[in-house]
């Protein structure tokens, strides 16, 4: 099974707390791995690793195969999607130019662009008529689901998500997690979803990590994670939500 980021012995400090400490994980290709645990547990700070955002205080992270380029690290960071919550859009761009903006940044042709925008658009099940209007006149599942349509515009090694289903409400959530299954399928993208429910990560991650304190208490394929936690805070998490 190839590998698209892996951390090794990784720990990240600020103003000499610890907030990761020691991790050593592997994330498989062409799979979803959640992420779960509590505020506080590094969650973010392990994304932000894997997009260059932050520099390890130790170990190594390694994307696509390499270490994280030191210098211009503007390349690197464009193989990679970003999802957040409340979807983050630009409120003075229309939707359709949300999505596009970086393929027009990346010199991308009329046509390409064009195609790939509509290819989304149809995948999330968003009308055509939404391109012209702004974030503002959309329904929030909407602007969650153009997020993942401009995280996902210039066809990304590695498709990164920070909580960003939880600012919807439940019935809409459970079509965008359809929508997003759907597109994980065709797209075949490798995906890192960082969330606090359980009940999401079971649903949409093929590889479930659980993080208490910064460190990693279980992690695995999801079935074989809630069917034997092995510890008493990932055992904690599975009765109390599942």
């Amino acid at each position: 099974m190839s590998i698209v980021a892996q951390l090794i012995d990784v720990g990240k400090a600020f103003t000499g707390r610890w907030v990761l400490k020691g991790l050593n994980l592997s994330f498989p290709a062409g799979l979803t791995t959640a992420v779960v645990g509590g505020s506080g547990s590094g969650k973010t700070t392990l994304l932000q690793l894997i997009n260059g955002v932050l520099r390890a205080d130790r170990g190594e992270v390694r994307v696509f195969g390499e270490p994280i380029p030191q210098n211009r690290p503007e390349p690197f960071r464009r193989r990679i999607g970003y999802a957040v919550q409340g979807a983050g859009l630009f409120p003075h761009l229309t939707s359709r130019r949300n999505v596009v903006l970086v393929a027009e940044l990346e010199g991308w042709s009329k046509d390409v662009i064009n195609a790939r925008y509509a290819e989304l658009i149809e995948e999330m099940g968003l009308p055509a008529e939404i391109a012209e209007r702004y974030p503002q006149q959309l329904s929030g599942g909407q602007q969650q689901r153009l997020g993942l349509c401009r995280a996902l515009m210039l066809r990304p090694g590695l498709l990164l998500l920070d909580e960003p289903f939880s600012a919807v409400d439940p019935i809409t959530r459970v079509g965008i997690y359809e929508r997003f299954e759907h597109v994980q399928r065709h797209e075949g993208v490798s995906a890192l979803l960082v969330t606090h429910d359980m009940r999401e990560a079971v649903r949409l991650g093929d590889r479930l990590i659980i993080l208490k304190e910064g460190r990693v208490v279980r992690s695995g394929p999801t079935e074989e994670v809630v069917r034997a936690p092995n510890d008493p805070y990932a055992e904690q998490l599975v009765n109390q939500h599942l």
